[in-house]
């Protein structure tokens, strides 16, 4: 029979050295080696964000369109203030223009803007050269005793006429409203009120007359 070829030994000292796993422990396996990761692959433990929000299309502001102002009545206007010649103490006087139908209107729109401002009601007295206030009217109604009754309780605004002025406790501010024409009892009657207003004196009417019956002049 023929003979095979005995395999070539290969020494021992050309196989290198042998490693002997120590006795009890296995030799570890070895880890691969995680490739390069991408910027989509969120980090663990802290979720990745989504895909950018693109950013809202920049807007042309537009010019809001221009509001017509309205115009301010000469009633509702602030009045000059000016101080009354030989007046006592800080009384001041304010002028409103005013027609002889629009001056209770005008005294009205005062009186609100005086309580805006923090005036007490108790503090403002209101009179008429002409006719009775619609207040002072529809109070009276019911009799002049509950009328004056509100007057002695002084804590509310109280209208009346320049005629009853004198029966009428002086107070810080009074407001009188032409409404009617200031004849030289009415305006005697305007000239003696200045001097019962403690702080402030304001007039709803025709500039001119006013003053005339002041004598402030023009």
């Amino acid at each position: 029979m023929p003979l095979i070829p005995e395999e070539p030994q290969i020494p021992e000292s050309a196989q290198g050295p042998r490693v002997t796993p120590a006795a009890g422990r296995t030799a570890p396996t070895p880890r691969p080696v995680p490739g390069p990761r991408s910027a989509a692959t969120p980090r663990p433990g802290n979720p990745g964000r989504g895909p950018a929000r693109p950013a809202p299309p920049a807007q042309r502001p537009h010019p809001a369109p221009p509001v017509p102002a309205a115009p301010v009545p000469a009633a509702a206007k602030a009045p000059t203030a000016r101080q009354l010649p030989d007046a006592g103490a800080a009384a001041q006087f304010q002028l409103i223009p005013a027609p002889v139908g629009g001056a209770v209107d005008a005294a009205d729109e005062a009186v609100d803007l005086l309580l805006d401002s923090g005036r007490a009601p108790g503090d403002i007295l209101v009179l008429t050269t002409g006719e009775q206030h619609p207040w002072a009217a529809h109070e009276l109604s019911f009799g002049e005793a509950a009328y004056w009754a509100q007057h002695d309780a002084g804590d509310d605004v109280f209208f009346a006429r320049t005629a009853n002025a004198d029966r009428c406790a002086s107070r810080s501010v009074i407001v009188v409203a032409v409404n009617g024409d200031l004849d030289e009892t009415s305006a005697r009657a305007l000239s003696d009120v200045r001097e019962r207003a403690g702080a402030l004196l304001i007039v709803c009417g025709d500039p001119q007359k006013v003053n005339s019956a002041l004598g402030a002049g023009v």
